[in-house]
């Protein structure tokens, strides 16, 4: 459409969109997501008597329709009228039937690409609308900002031996951030023998037992803890503690 302003100038042309359609196959593929079509098999009587309604709404509107609009509705008429001939089979000589050629294969064809492209166009857009909430601003100039280095030329007297000490510096800092490596193994130490030896030094040893002087590993002082406990539950023994160490006091009639 042009327009001619009130100084003669005229307006460049302008597209105006028909009911939001931009065209037959837009409005082909508007009617096939409405009525829950599958695009590879169209019913084409369905679709064609939806198309030429809007066609007519179109025309009852006084709306300027465009020519690809009626050359789709007689593509849709002369596909239609193709599908109602009767199917013809000829025998080959191996006795195969030759299957006749789909009129809707085309058609799909066009459709199918045209919503490859029309996808395309709505994820385009929808990063358009995204970039457009992002804000930029060119760089700033801070050459006066910045402090003019003079390089100068500088020649380093390196050795070989240098080199050397060097990486054996880079080796031992490196040696040194290296998690430590343990193995932990299982030691089994029986509680009944634990608690035999407590016996046998109470005997023979008085009524005091220091256990920190015994110099023993921590899974060690563990098992003759567990073996002090059995020992005071089945016999008579009182624990005392004397500063940081542990005493165990006898006080029983039989142990």
């Amino acid at each position: 459409m042009r327009v001619i302003l009130e100084n003669g100038e005229m307006m460049e042309e302008y597209q105006v969109k028909i009911d939001t359609f931009e065209g037959p196959l837009d409005l082909l593929l508007h009617l096939i997501n409405r009525l829950e079509i599958d695009i590879y098999d169209i019913p084409v009587a369905k679709i064609t008597e939806q198309y030429l309604l809007y066609v007519h709404t179109m025309r009852v509107l006084e709306l300027d329709i465009a020519s690809e609009y009626l050359v789709m509705a007689a593509t849709l008429l002369s596909i239609k009228s193709r599908m109602l001939l009767p199917k013809q089979e000829e025998e080959l000589f191996e006795d195969e039937l030759l299957e006749e050629e789909d009129p809707r294969e085309e058609l799909i064809e066009k459709l199918i690409e045209y919503r490859k492209y029309k996808d395309a166009a709505k994820d385009l857009k929808e990063r358009e609308e995204e970039r457009q909430k992002s804000f930029t601003k060119p760089p700033s100039d801070l050459s006066e900002y910045a402090k003019e280095v003079k390089q100068s030329e500088q020649k380093l007297s390196v050795t070989v031996y240098d080199m050397i000490g060097a990486f054996q510096k880079v080796l031992k800092r490196k040696k040194i951030n290296r998690p430590m490596e343990t193995t932990i193994t299982r030691q089994d130490i029986p509680i009944e023998a634990r608690m035999n030896e407590i016996v046998h030094s109470l005997k023979s040893r008085g009524t005091r037992i220091n256990f920190m002087d015994r110099g023993s590993s921590r899974v060690d002082l563990q098992a003759c803890k567990l073996g002090v406990i059995m020992v005071i539950a089945v016999s008579c023994v009182k624990l005392l503690s004397a500063h940081n160490s542990t005493q165990h006091t006898s006080r029983k009639h039989k142990v």
